[in-house]
């Protein structure tokens, strides 16, 4: 008897994922091997060197240990919480053993590897606190000298993925094994209640069609919201309206971030959040909804505490307490685990929204828990396995997101190929298109730098709404314009493609890992950013906070845009006001003016993964009111994306 292609297509996404896996895992290695510790750093995958704080038993009964970071320079990390990491020393040893005085002066740094795994707890800019082992190794943590720390290997994500997947498949007769069938089935229609329609109208129609969409769903539904276009004010809505109906809902992202920013506006919305996993943004707001804040401040926290200690008191002085040492033990452990039933049951049952990412529904004090609905935000960011960590928990699922914008991260060429970025809201889009809503109105752009996008990836649907669609900073002005690098003004229609020449800004390869830069273009960024401030005005600029996105698909020429911009005086009053980031560090803000810097030019035409053009519909629909791309025309019109953007905005500035 053959499985349901259904399961089928499970088998093949864990084939895919242990491809992902054994790729990173691979990549991790060499990285750890052969990439030098400075490089780490200036990715963000490395502190060094680093400071230790206090050290101390967190409300969960965990180890902890505050890490700080003493480098002067501004270097945007990738630390944030659940992630793993491990502490180094960096050890000198003598390169010669010949005795010379000469050779005794040449030494050699060796990283020594502290062999236990830590887990982020939260991180912020300079301080980090990581959660370890209670097995002595914190000692020679603290007593190393020349000490740092770094990302190491995630294990634990990718295990809950393959758990994940192995119990959907295994699932029979069950609402999993329904949902399951369902998603993977274009014949099979998905339920749906009978409601009255409700009124909503500080709403937009579409964004009051997908809420009335959501609550009839008994199955599954989409909010599918294009850049600007108020999903999350949906999702909110949707959610409030859910809990007139249900007594507790999930939700979860891909992202710390996306699940902050969704608690933050339940919140404002007066809803009881009980967040699982410490936020990415550590402020006073979005602590005070956190489960560990909310265990500390539970009465009967203070004795769970004092019983806590004794038991590690009672676990150092075993040998004085004799043969009654079992009998103590074993009377604490149940009052400890008694005490800690009482509060988690409190805390739960007076949260209306329980908030976690999708690896973080899989932690231990959700155990067992099921809800009536799952909303998942980020939908289009996240692997289908890692979907499924959450679905379990489930009855219906609602998916929100636009799987025209940021795929998920894979490393894995052979996975790409094989369909592991197909999401699984991008595969219910193509099989349930009757449970998807389009968001079509947007709230972010002038109208002219939004077109494009609407025209290209949503068929044209997307409008502007009448209150920004004019929007601007100067009269007269050009909302969208393409500075060519190549300094000549044409149609692209006119360039020859076929006789390449040399670009005089050329693009440069730096480091295995790094990525490319375009030296010249950074500097052309930058002074048409000045003369831009320069017609603007320097007091408009800062009473009416204007700010600015500068960004690049590649990291290495970020790094660089940075450098330049600390380096010029005349950025110096708007440091605030500027932003610089990869087009994935963007994705979700937005900023008054944007620039982009594209890197490539090169006589053969190559982008690389410019051809992913997901990343550069992020990347134009960030600007409200300016949006300027500089780029090497005659190597980006080598793709028709890119041949008719700069096409429109030549149209356009006629």
């Amino acid at each position: 008897m053959t499985s349901k292609p259904s399961i089928q297509e499970l088998q093949r996404q864990k084939l895919l994922l242990q491809l992902e896996y054994a790729t990173e895992k691979e990549s991790f290695r060499k990285q750890t091997a052969s990439v030098g510790m400075a490089r780490k750093v200036k990715r963000g995958d490395a502190w060094f060197p680093i400071r230790m704080g206090k050290s101390y038993y967190n409300s969960l009964n965990q180890l902890a240990l505050e890490v700080y970071r003493t480098s002067d320079e501004e270097i945007e990390h990738n630390f944030e919480y659940g992630r793993p990491v491990v502490f180094f020393k960096i050890v000198e040893t003598d390169k010669h053993s010949d005795g010379t005085a000469q050779n005794r002066e040449k030494k050699i740094q060796a990283i020594t590897y502290i062999n236990v795994t830590c887990m982020v707890s939260y991180a912020d800019s300079d301080r980090m606190v990581v959660t370890l082992p209670d097995n002595g190794k914190i000692a020679e943590i603290q007593a190393a000298d020349q000490v740092g720390v770094q990302l190491y290997f995630d294990e634990k994500s990718y295990q809950l993925m393959f758990d994940a997947l192995d119990s959907v498949m295994q699932a029979k007769n069950n609402r999993l094994a329904y949902l399951r069938d369902l998603f993977y089935s274009t014949s099979q229609q998905a339920g749906h209640f009978s409601f009255d329609r409700i009124y909503l109208p500080w709403l937009n129609e579409s964004q009051a069609l997908a809420v009335n969409k959501v609550l009839t769903a008994q199955d599954v539904m989409v909010v599918h919201g294009p850049p600007g276009t108020g999903k999350t004010t949906t999702l909110v809505e949707a959610i409030f309206e859910t809990l007139k109906r249900e007594s507790q809902v999930l939700v979860c992202a891909q992202s710390n971030m996306a699940v902050d920013w969704i608690s933050e506006r339940l919140v404002d919305r007066g809803v009881n959040v009980l967040r699982i996993g410490n936020p990415s943004r550590v402020n006073d707001k979005m602590l005070s909804f956190t489960y560990e804040r909310r265990f500390e401040s539970h009465p009967d926290y203070p004795q769970l505490w004092s019983i806590r200690k004794s038991i590690r008191e009672l676990k150092q002085n075993r040998k004085k307490a004799g043969n009654s040492f079992h009998q103590k033990l074993e009377r604490l452990q149940e009052r400890a685990t008694e005490i800690e039933i009482r509060i988690n049951g409190e805390l739960f049952g007076e949260a209306r929204v329980i908030a976690s990412t999708l690896t973080g529904a899989a932690n231990r004090i959700l155990m067992g828990q099921k809800y009536g609905t799952l909303f998942i935000d980020e939908a289009a960011q996240a692997l289908e396995a890692a979907c499924w960590i959450a679905i379990q928990k489930a009855h219906r699922v609602i998916f929100a997101g636009d799987h025209c914008q940021l795929p998920p991260t894979i490393k894995s060429i052979a996975a790409v190929k094989g369909g592991l970025g197909t999401t699984l809201m991008e595969r219910i889009v193509n099989n349930k298109p009757e449970e998807v809503v389009l968001l079509q109105m947007q709230y972010r752009m002038n109208e002219q730098i939004m077109r494009f996008s609407s025209d290209w990836f949503y068929q044209g649907k997307v409008e502007s709404s009448p209150t920004i669609k004019h929007r601007g900073i100067l009269d007269y002005d050009r909302p969208i314009q393409w500075i060519n690098t190549d300094g000549k003004i044409k149609n692209a229609d006119s360039i020859d493609t076929s006789n390449p020449q040399t670009p005089s800004f050329q693009e440069q390869f730096v480091g295995e890992n790094f990525g490319r830069i375009n030296q010249d273009e950074a500097e052309l960024t930058l002074q048409t950013l000045e003369d831009y401030f320069n017609k603007i005005g320097k007091q408009r600029l800062l009473d009416e906070n204007i700010d600015v996105g500068v960004i690049s698909p590649y990291r290495a020429q970020v790094q660089y845009l940075r450098r330049l911009i600390k380096k010029r005086p005349f950025f110096k009053p708007f440091r605030q006001q500027i932003s610089d980031n990869t087009v994935d560090g963007f994705q979700g803000q937005e900023r008054d003016i944007i620039l982009i810097s594209l890197v490539r030019a090169n006589a053969d035409g190559q982008i690389g993964f410019l051809r992913d053009l997901r990343r550069m519909n992020v990347a134009i629909t960030r600007a409200r009111m300016k949006l300027v791309i500089l780029g090497h025309v005659p190597t980006m019109i080598h793709h028709p994306f890119y041949r008719k953007l700069y096409n429109y905005t030549q149209q356009l500035n006629q």
